[in-house]
């Protein structure tokens, strides 16, 4: 019997590989396998290992009959060109720029695919979410996230995020077999009041508010404090932030707040040089989203950083953040399921501040965070409206937002 797995076409072949997850690196970005990351490190790359990395675009040549084990000298670039080559060609992929890194330790590509159309062929966290006005919101839209920084990125990518004066929700719902499901419905009812739902396991949360407070301490000192309002986060850093961010996160550039000088307050002497000598490892700092799926971090910076917050997995022992990998700091689930409890009267009051610190261990109990050199805090704003909002002391029916009245006014 003829061989069919001879005549696959390049979709049909490069998910064959993904799901044999025998090239390290190659797997699928989201849950209906419409998306799929793909290794792309350069051969030039001096911890370049060309049995591994250079394995799935050898297994091209090879079935393309362009290259033969023992035959054929090796040549990595090539095979990566061919391959390469072909997904461009191919009606059938398209790369999502925004979801790739090339500029990180292990590289790597991510494409989407598409059907016969052109279109998405199965509709992931990927898919573009239209807001609509309000009174278009007859019925709620519901939808699965399975990935939340490409969900952060696709919500970022839109004028909406940070620019729709009325006020939406998210309402999780419930966990299912496919993901954390999630609803948008107004946060307004006919009669201009906020909207509580009476259930036993929804619980609203702000979805527009993006905004981070971010508080520097030196030495246990406030040395800076501000507010970032930009969907795509902020970063907190000395020098410089990473380069091709404005790539990663597009036009709406992340907040930057950086560290000040040590000579800002009056420390002593061997503390302001321990200070100058940590702030240089600190280029590139730490990037912290808001999601609609929680509170996201990333390290970028050389100098080590530990955080406390709600998600942290010890209290009085290190919590440290991997370099370039994402760490959730708050989760959405967890916050809304806390603050109903609240609400009701079963539970205290949900965590949302993040502690960080630069370049010492913490937790510590050894030593208080006031005596740490460098630390921030991070609160997250939709964490203390919701907090007010929901207060067990006042009223259900409460008044609306200042976003809230100026939609109303508009559509009045």
């Amino acid at each position: 019997m003829e061989d069919l797995s001879k005549h696959m076409r390049l979709r049909e072949w490069l998910i064959a590989q993904i799901d044999s997850e025998k090239y390290p690196g190659l797997s699928w970005e989201n849950h209906e396998k419409s998306m799929f990351k793909i290794p792309w490190k350069h051969a030039a790359k001096q911890d370049y290992r060309q049995n591994q990395d250079a394995a799935l675009f050898k297994a091209w040549a090879m079935y393309k009959g362009k290259f033969q084990e023992g035959k054929d000298k090796a040549d990595p670039s090539t095979w990566k060109t061919r391959l390469r080559c072909a997904l461009n060609k191919s009606t059938d992929f398209q790369e999502v720029p925004e979801c790739s890194q090339l500029d990180i330790s292990e590289p790597f590509k991510v494409y989407r695919i598409l059907d016969d159309t052109g279109r998405v062929a199965e509709m992931g966290v990927d898919e573009e979410f239209h807001f609509h006005p309000l009174d278009t919101f007859q019925k709620l839209k519901v939808f699965s996230v399975h990935d939340p920084f490409a969900l952060f990125l696709t919500f970022s990518r839109s004028a909406h995020w940070a620019r729709q004066t009325f006020h939406f929700y998210f309402v999780c719902a419930e966990k299912t077999a496919n993901g954390l499901s999630y609803a948008c419905t107004p946060g307004i009812d006919s009669k201009g009041h906020s909207q509580c739902v009476p259930s036993t396991y929804l619980s609203q949360v702000p979805l527009s508010d993006c905004r981070l407070e971010v508080r520097l301490f030196y030495y246990g000192e406030m040395v800076h404090s501000t507010v970032s309002a930009s969907p795509d986060g902020c970063f907190i850093l000395q020098g410089c932030a990473p380069l091709g961010n404005e790539r990663i996160y597009g036009p709406c550039q992340a907040k930057k707040v950086f560290f000040p000088g040590p000579d800002i307050v009056s420390l002593s002497p061997g503390i302001t040089e321990a200070m100058s000598r940590l702030l240089p490892h600190l280029e590139k700092g730490v990037l912290v989203w808001v999601a609609p799926d929680g509170v996201f971090i990333k390290r970028f910076c050389q100098g080590r950083v530990y955080w406390d917050g709600p998600l942290a997995e010890h209290r009085e022992k290190p919590n440290k953040l991997e370099r370039e990998r994402t760490c959730k700091l708050l989760d959405m689930t967890v916050f809304s399921q806390e603050l109903q409890n609240h609400w009701q009267g079963t539970g205290p009051k949900p965590r949302y501040v993040v502690d960080l610190c630069f370049g010492e261990e913490f937790p510590d109990t050894s030593q208080p965070k006031s005596k740490k050199l460098i630390t921030a805090q991070v609160i997250p704003l939709f964490a203390v409206e919701c907090l007010e909002r929901h207060d067990p002391s006042k009223s259900v029916e409460m008044k609306p937002s200042p976003s809230q009245r100026s939609c109303m006014q508009s559509h009045a």
